[in-house]
């Protein structure tokens, strides 16, 4: 899972089980479902086919993270508070996490579910698309709620 060197809260690798098991609603946009292998953690996704196109068995690492900066906050060289979360798709500046993604969102956790249950649900919207994740809450003791979260996936 997530360590003390870096911004990752979570990690896991997960297989789809479906997509759009409720059918399509959108054009770009399906939500897959999925289950990981490591945390025993399901995963329900909005993403956009169109960037990111995924298939039924597809397996693919998740990760969330409070910031795309490498190592824990405020250790970069030469880092400043002003400049701390810049990403700029012209290629130009800091390089992050989202070097090692295929596919990166930004959101906010909006919500967590049984807060003293063994079995928690942390969900998160990045811009409209959603996500719930479900498991021991050993596993998500770093995603806050209200905390902005980055999403990063790659196969």
């Amino acid at each position: 899972m997530s360590s003390n060197s870096s911004n990752i809260v979570f990690d896991d690798i997960f297989t789809i089980n479906a997509i759009d098991k409720e059918g399509k609603k959108f054009d770009r946009v399906s939500r897959l479902y999925a289950h990981s292998k490591n945390y025993d953690m399901d995963l329900t996704l909005d993403y956009n086919v169109e960037l990111y196109p995924l298939n039924v068995d597809d397996s693919f690492t998740l990760a969330l993270a409070s910031s795309l900066a490498r190592g824990p906050p405020g250790t970069a060289e030469g880092e400043e508070d002003k400049d701390r979360d810049v990403w700029r798709p012209d290629g130009k500046g800091r390089r992050g996490l989202e070097e090692d993604y295929e596919y990166v969102m930004y959101g906010k956790v909006y919500r967590f579910d049984g807060g003293t249950a063994e079995i928690v649900t942390a969900y998160a919207s990045f811009g409209g698309l959603l996500m719930s994740l479900t498991g021991s809450f050993r596993h998500m003791t770093s995603v806050v709620l209200g905390d902005p979260v980055y999403l990063l996936m790659r196969k």
